[in-house]
């Protein structure tokens, strides 16, 4: 399918998001076979003040038959903050990793960068093949390295967090990602299906990994301030991290 055009929001982004979300959507199209996923119309594009200043919010959200949802989120805080989060939930049939990445900047600077390919399973490592791939990754260095939030155990060892200092640690990150979601559309379109037993631990992995990323208190602080808290545990829950269904054992 074509993805929808963005072109209002991210053009007016940091140079980053903006190479990022293409580079993002880049993959995805040559990869995967993408159908839109019913995100609530009102929730496509959302705007509101935040402290006297404009607050834009565009969602895009696709399925394919590997992923139940891949969600790329780009937002404006008005000339003061630039995000993009994107996040791929995979269907429980397979076992996949989540790919997950955010970018925060103001000011013309990236304040923060991560990407992760995090095990959604009960026994909290990534498959086999993931981590001959990863590991075969040539090693990338960045001045500036940030520390993981308390509930950051989510994470795998080959998370990247980092400040980027320079257009060089720029790229760095952007190309790291792109390695990322080569490996991670490869080995979901190899993928095959799991077992009731183990779909089930990976849905309570899956369940694990939404519920530590809602505790993100610098996301849902900006939501409540612009919308209400309402409204921001609605977004957090329906459209940043949605849970998973469950299925019956052997069931339909």
């Amino acid at each position: 399918m074509t993805t929808p055009s963005i072109p209002s929001l991210r053009e007016q982004q940091h140079p980053l998001i903006r190479k990022l979300a293409n580079t993002i959507e880049a993959a995805w199209q040559k990869h995967l076979d993408l159908s839109l996923y019913g995100l609530p119309e009102e929730l496509g594009y959302v705007e509101g003040k935040l402290e006297g200043e404009k607050l834009i919010i565009e969602n895009r959200c696709y399925q394919t038959p590997q992923f139940r949802k891949i969600h790329l989120e780009l937002a404006r805080v008005g000339n003061m903050l630039d995000i993009l989060h994107c996040v791929m939930f995979p269907r429980p049939e397979y076992d996949l990793p989540m790919f997950g990445c955010d970018l925060v900047g103001g000011r013309g600077q990236i304040s923060a960068a991560i990407a992760d390919l995090s095990p959604v399973s009960l026994r909290r490592s990534l498959p086999k093949s993931y981590l001959s791939q990863l590991s075969a990754l040539e090693p990338v260095n960045f001045a500036q390295t940030r520390e993981l939030p308390q509930w950051g155990d989510i994470f795998s060892d080959y998370c990247i967090f980092v400040r980027p200092t320079n257009l060089e640690e720029e790229t760095a990150f952007c190309d790291r990602v792109a390695s990322f979601l080569d490996i991670h559309c490869q080995n979901a379109i190899n993928s095959q299906p799991v077992t009731p037993e183990e779909m089930a631990e990976i849905i309570a992995a899956q369940k694990n990994y939404c519920t530590k990323q809602q505790q993100n208190d610098k996301t849902r602080r900006v939501l409540e301030k612009a919308f209400g808290s309402a409204w921001a545990e609605h977004y957090m829950t329906t459209v940043l991290f949605d849970l998973p269904e469950e299925t019956p054992v052997g069931g339909c």
